[in-house]
Order: C-alpha cells, then structure tokens, then sequence
C-alpha cells in the first residue's frame, strides 16, 4: 500500500494546488493572459488528482473479500491512471485549446506597473508553493527510494509516490514556462509569446501524461518483483539441501507493497511428505522475512523439469 509519507505528499500538494488556482484565476481574469488559465486550470486539475490519489490509497487498503481475494492494492494503480487521464484531456487538452485561441486573436496588452506585478506577483508566489510542495514530496519520497529517482522510476512500484514527485515537477516547470511567456510579452509587447506559452504548457503535461499512463499500465497488467528481490528469493532456495532443482520462479506486484510468488520445487526423493510439508513452511517464514512484502506464496512440489540450479 501507499505509506504515510505518500499521503502526506499528497495533503501538502492538495494544499499547495488549491490555494495558487485560486491566485492564477484571479490573475487571469484581471489580466487576459491565456497561459495564466491554463496554469489555473492546471493547478485544479492537480487539485483533483490529490484527492483521486487519496481515494486510491483509501480503497486500497479494504480488505479482501470473496469477490477479491487478493485484496484491492491494485486501486492504486487504477486511480493513478484515471489521474494520468485527467492531466492529458482536461490540463493538456485545455491549455493547448487556450493557447491556439489566443494565438490567433489580436488582443491588447496592458502593460500597466499593476498589472504586471500582479502577473509576476502570482506567478512567483506559485513558484514559491509548488517548489516547497515538492521539496516535502521529495524529502518524502527519499525515505523509501534513497537510491535516487532514476533508478526509482525503473523499479519501484508505488505509482502515487512517483506520480506526485512528477506532477509537482511538472507544475513548476509550466510555471517557469508561463514567467518566461509574460517576460517576452511584456519585453516585445506582444501577446503571441503568452499564446505560446500556454500551447507549451499544454504539451507538456500532454507528455507527463502519456508518461504516467505508460508506467502505471505495466503495473495494471501485473508487473514482476525487481530482480533484487528475486535474487533474495533464490538466495533462501539456495541454502536448502534438500531441495534438488527449483524454477519457474514468477512473482507480481498486487500493490507497492504487496507481492504474490509462484516458483516450482522439486524435493530429493528420499523425502517423504512429513518431511516436506515442514521445510514448505519454513521456506515460506524464511521468504517473507527476508522480504516482508511478499505476501502470498505458492510453491508446487514435483512441477517442473529438471535442470541446472539456478
């Protein structure tokens, strides 16, 4: 399941998001800029993923049942995807929309000292929000992935940890986008560089969402355990002489933090059944204590063809 720090990230972006579409509206409104809509809408947009983020984590957690006997650790994966939907129809298709209209409409630029403090003002201050939301998601997300970013997005599979360190570095990044749209406007008084803006704010988060959509797939479909938490596997097999051959090891992910493993064992045949039902269990204990989040473990005795161990 998604951790603390995971929901803590989420409240803080949720905090974050709220009060700066509130500020980016009014700045638009006052001042006509396209690229402060779109940032607007961005920032609801991101709003609502938080919360569909949370109803993930909160569904999540309910406990299997007849009908799902496994549990629900995958609705995390799920509302991650429905989130990756939202930023590329709703953030992405509207920005784009904004700054393609306002390309090709001849408007006027007010220049005035107020307004462009009001701009620089509320872009800024958005700046300051996002970048400490994402500060607290990254000391967060640092906690359980110290090897760094990189190789978390190649292994790790808490979709809502990465989808929020994502979403808030992509929203700092739009901004920066939008500061730079306003400078050039107001630099060259003309309004197609905030049209501009806007249209690369919408590529943008069109790319984070095809992005997050790709990862989270892989993870709907049932993606394996990690090769070092197989290699642990293989290490606890490895130990036990009675087992002559093992194989057809093959692990999923039910959750972040929930994994299923299957593997095929066949036991020397001077081993009767008492003296094998005893080493199953143990090899069991001894798996999910070297890897507490394999949660359910099914080994099949005399199921698989000999060959070289592994």
């Amino acid at each position: 399941m998604a951790s603390g720090g995971s929901k803590l990230a989420i409240f803080a972006s949720i905090a974050a998001n709220l009060g700066i579409a509130v500020l980016k509206f009014i700045a638009s409104f006052f001042t006509g800029s396209s690229a402060m809509l779109s940032e607007g809408i961005h920032s609801v947009i991101d709003t609502v993923n938080g919360l569909l983020l949370l109803l993930g984590i909160k569904r999540s957690k309910v406990a299997p049942d007849k009908d799902h006997p496994f549990g629900y650790g995958m609705e995390v994966y799920f509302w991650s995807f429905i989130v990756a939907i939202f930023i590329f129809a709703l953030g992405g298709g509207v920005a784009l929309y904004e700054g393609v209209k306002h390309l090709f409409e001849h408007r006027e630029i007010d220049a005035s000292p107020n307004m462009k403090w009001w701009n620089y003002g509320v872009v800024s201050g958005a700046i300051l929000f996002e970048g400490a939301s994402l500060w607290v998601a990254w000391k967060e997300f640092r906690k359980t992935h110290p090897k760094g970013f990189a190789s978390a997005l190649r292994d790790s599979k808490d979709a809502v940890s990465i989808a929020i360190i994502i979403e808030n570095g992509a929203a700092v990044i739009g901004l920066l986008i939008a500061m730079i749209g306003l400078s050039l406007m107001y630099y060259f008084d003309n309004p197609v560089f905030d049209a501009i803006s806007s249209i690369l704010i919408g590529l943008l988060l069109a790319f984070v969402a095809f992005f997050m959509a790709k990862e989270t797939r892989h993870l709907l479909l049932g993606e394996a355990a990690v090769e070092e938490d197989i290699n642990a596997i293989r290490s606890v097999l490895d130990t036990y002489d009675e087992i002559e051959y093992y194989g057809n090891i093959k692990t999923m992910h039910l959750s972040p933090n929930e994994i299923m493993l299957g593997a095929g064992i066949n036991f020397k045949d001077e081993l009767s059944i008492s003296d094998i039902e005893p080493l199953i269990s143990e090899i069991k204990e001894r798996i999910k204590h070297r890897n507490p989040n394999i949660k359910y473990i099914f080994l099949e005795t005399n199921s698989i063809t000999k060959h070289t161990r592994p």
